[in-house]
């Protein structure tokens, strides 16, 4: 019997808006994409004017999927026509000394970076205060900067590839949870919440913070942690223009607590977040209220190291972060069940959605990929997601 579709993706959010744009390209698939919301809500973590994106990476694997990242989304851009990327520079800066046991050593980014041919500067703290007189540093700090960094507009970037994706045929519905999947005679079943029962071919699990409650039905369940992150927006009470775009880079702060930062981009003022800062929560406890304790800690590192900043926000936006113990991502079929591939970025890879959506069209329908080695490090068997209670390092 004909199958429904070639290729289902469950979650319309930018790994799954992308697949279905890559998936969507190939002559004659047929494409349906599900989202159990409505369509570009903000109950996840993907709807937002920016991330960082950027060639700076602990792990040669790393950089190299980076770059193909950033060679995507130049691809999407020119056959959209909307710019994505904005180049910044990025910088990396911290102690020379960082916190012991849970700090981030800055020389494995660059010797990553180095392994890979990325031309990177390495900085004391007054050079840094000197091109960039908002930071406040001393000699017990330095950086990396790399030019090619920037930053990734979700706004602009996950309608694209759903506009896109649209435009050559892929289906795309909202309000269409996933309540039932199960693999039968080289197909994938998919039952939905409406009662309605589709095949297809394969089924692309995309879904972020629910992806266990997708799997649930196949006896899967990842080592996952959900937290409920926030960022925020300032109006500084310095020259704003020092925090341009054209002016200022995108940052992380390379120590535990790590926070990171944008120049102003799609509201009048720079942002900034701490990285896995917030309470674990599941999507249903989530709220969308600011976590006093965790605005406290981003206000203390404002007035210590970029005082311009320290001021109260005039925006506040909660997300979630779904997290691996070991924050790599999940790139693979599911043991048993060839026919559904799950892709779950740990809170890390809007920089890479059009890649990672390009890379599940290869496999799906090539058998393979290019990137075929990057993954490696990705797969959904690899040890740590098989204990039961996995040590957990977030660091990236």
């Amino acid at each position: 019997m004909r199958r429904d579709w070639d290729a289902v993706v469950v979650g319309l959010g930018a790994l799954g808006s992308a697949a279905c744009y890559w998936l969507s390209r190939r002559t004659g698939l047929r494409v349906l994409g599900l989202e159990q919301f409505e369509i570009g809500h903000a109950n996840g973590a993907s709807e937002d004017v920016s991330r960082i994106i950027r060639l700076s990476y602990h792990r040669r694997d790393y950089v190299r999927l980076a770059r193909r990242a950033r060679d995507t989304w130049a691809e999407v851009e020119r056959e959209s026509g909307t710019q994505v990327v904005f180049r910044t520079g990025g910088l990396d800066v911290g102690p020379r000394e960082p916190t012991a046991g849970v700090g981030i050593d800055i020389g494995d980014y660059a010797r990553a970076m180095a392994a890979e041919g990325v031309p990177y500067e390495a900085l004391d703290a007054a050079e840094i205060m000197r091109r960039w007189p908002a930071w406040r540093l001393d000699d017990r700090h330095h950086g990396l900067f790399q030019a090619d960094a920037g930053i990734a507009d979700p706004s602009r970037g996950n309608a694209t590839h759903r506009g896109l994706a649209a435009a050559q045929g892929a289906m795309l519905r909202g309000r269409a949870p996933v309540t039932g999947l199960a693999s039968e005679g080289g197909e994938v079943a998919v039952s939905l919440a409406t009662g309605e029962r589709l095949t297809a071919g394969h089924v692309i699990v995309a879904a972020d913070a629910w992806t266990n409650d997708v799997l649930a039905p196949l006896d899967v369940r990842l080592p996952l942690t959900v937290t409920q992150e926030q960022v925020s927006w300032f109006r500084p009470r310095v020259d704003p223009a020092l925090f341009a775009t054209q002016r200022f880079p995108v940052w992380i702060w390379m120590d535990e607590p790590s926070f990171y930062g944008f120049p102003a981009h799609g509201h009048p003022g720079p942002k900034i977040g701490q990285d896995v800062g917030g309470r674990e929560v599941t999507p249903a406890t989530r709220t969308f209220l600011r976590d006093e304790a965790a605005h406290a800690r981003v206000a203390a590192f404002l007035c210590e190291h970029l005082p311009g900043m320290a001021v109260e926000p005039f925006l506040t936006k909660t997300c979630l972060y779904t997290l691996t113990p070991d924050r790599d991502f999940v790139v693979d079929a599911v043991p048993g069940h060839p026919g559904v591939h799950v892709v779950l970025g740990s809170a890390h890879a809007y920089k890479f959605a059009s890649v990672l959506g390009r890379i599940m069209a290869e496999i799906v329908v090539d058998g393979g990929t290019p990137s075929a080695l990057e993954l490696e490090a990705f797969r959904i068997d690899r040890p740590i997601l098989r204990e039961a209670s996995p040590s957990r390092t977030f660091i990236v």
